[in-house]
């Protein structure tokens, strides 16, 4: 149920704001008489994005999928600004009884310690060093960081304990921690991933409204590979009769700008993300909406999405076989790795305690070859 009429809102992915699943209360726009003469402007006005500090209880969550390269990921931020239509992170929104729609994109929480967190987490004896991916949930980079600088911190401690670190994204900002991630990667413990599903720019400011344009993104592969950072395009989503037609492209222009490795992820639709996503369809590109549709779900199984493992990231069936290949053979024609370069976990050093007073060295730094 939407708190006010569809529409389209420029620079926004969705007009919607759908009920949270748990929600138990559900609500409906209602005329009363009472409205002033200058309520109704104030909803035809683009939302603005609302940032809370959120202080967190833990930094680093972990998982055992077998459908992802990494246990451990850092997501600074709660919602993304960025507004995608497609993302997968949306449904998330329901556990703070906020709507996946709208809410997602305007109304998002940083967690302000989550520095201070990860540098506690760093120090525990407990701690076994692995990868950590950012912005495995939702965007590391987004609009936000700009001033937040939250990942800016983070990649600071990382870079500080010398600890492998994975990035995705879709932003272009993650240049400007070029000056850290350069000297990771020269040790091998950094690569970056830089999402690009298209070349369509008219597309790409209907799917991704706050998102950097494909070109901005290949420039970035281009300046990162410069700096000899590892550089992997993930083309994702796709999606069929949209942009799938950009597959071969996106590769060919990712390798010539300099990405050693690829990979791809078939469109989700997990939750409240079906009725976003057909709503997003109707309003943009409603000839194509029924038949986007229907080969979604000849890919799931004849629903409109497979949580399954082995399945979600790929999907099944004819189209999704089509998709395999033509993966396959752009990526051994143009030489592009279907796996990233493993990172270093050897040389991890823990970070003092945080109780320890100022200026005492931590125990480990007696054993320190350099010490």
């Amino acid at each position: 149920m939407s708190e006010r009429p569809i529409r389209i809102i420029k620079g926004r992915g969705t007009g919607m704001r759908p009920q949270a699943r748990y929600d138990e209360d559900a609500r409906a726009p209602v005329d009363d008489g009472w409205a002033g003469p200058d309520e109704g402007e104030e909803q035809d006005r683009p939302p603005r994005t609302i940032v809370v500090a959120r202080p967190g209880k833990t930094i680093i969550t972990r998982n055992d999928s077998p459908d992802l390269p990494f246990s451990q990921s850092i997501n600074p931020y709660l919602g993304c600004e960025h507004g995608c239509i497609y993302c997968y992170a949306r449904p998330s929104y329901a556990y703070w009884d906020l709507s996946p729609g709208l809410d997602f994109e305007t109304r998002l929480f940083a967690k302000s310690n989550a520095p201070e967190l990860l540098r506690a987490e760093l120090s525990r004896r407990s701690y076994r060093c692995e990868p950590v991916m950012l912005g495995a949930n939702t965007d590391a980079y987004q609009p936000i960081e700009r001033e937040w600088k939250l990942t800016r911190r983070i990649v600071e401690v990382l870079c500080e304990t010398r600890h492998p670190l994975l990035i995705v994204t879709k932003s272009a900002l993650v240049e400007r921690d070029i000056d850290l991630l350069a000297p990771m990667a020269a040790q091998g413990l950094a690569q970056v991933a830089i999402s690009v599903g298209l070349l369509d720019g008219e597309l790409a400011r209907r799917l991704e409204p706050r998102a950097a344009a494909p070109h901005r993104r290949l420039q970035a592969i281009r300046t990162l590979a410069a700096a000899g950072i590892p550089v992997t395009v993930l083309v994702a989503p796709i999606i069929p009769q949209l942009n799938d037609k950009d597959l071969e492209a996106v590769l060919e222009q990712a390798r010539e700008a300099g990405a050693t490795a690829a990979y791809y992820v078939m469109l989700r639709l997990p939750h409240e993300l079906k009725e976003l996503f057909r709503d997003w369809l109707q309003q943009h590109y409603p000839l194509r909406a029924a038949h986007v549709m229907s080969l979604v779900q000849q890919m799931r199984g004849g629903k409109d999405n497979d949580s399954r493992f082995g399945k979600r990231m790929t999907g099944e069936g004819i189209f999704a076989e089509l998709i395999r290949q033509r993966f396959a053979k752009a990526c051994a024609r143009l030489g592009l790795e279907r796996r990233s370069v493993s990172l270093r976990t050897d040389l991890f050093v823990p970070p003092p305690p945080a109780a320890a007073p100022a200026g005492t060295p931590a125990q480990l730094d007696l054993f320190k070859p350099w010490a």
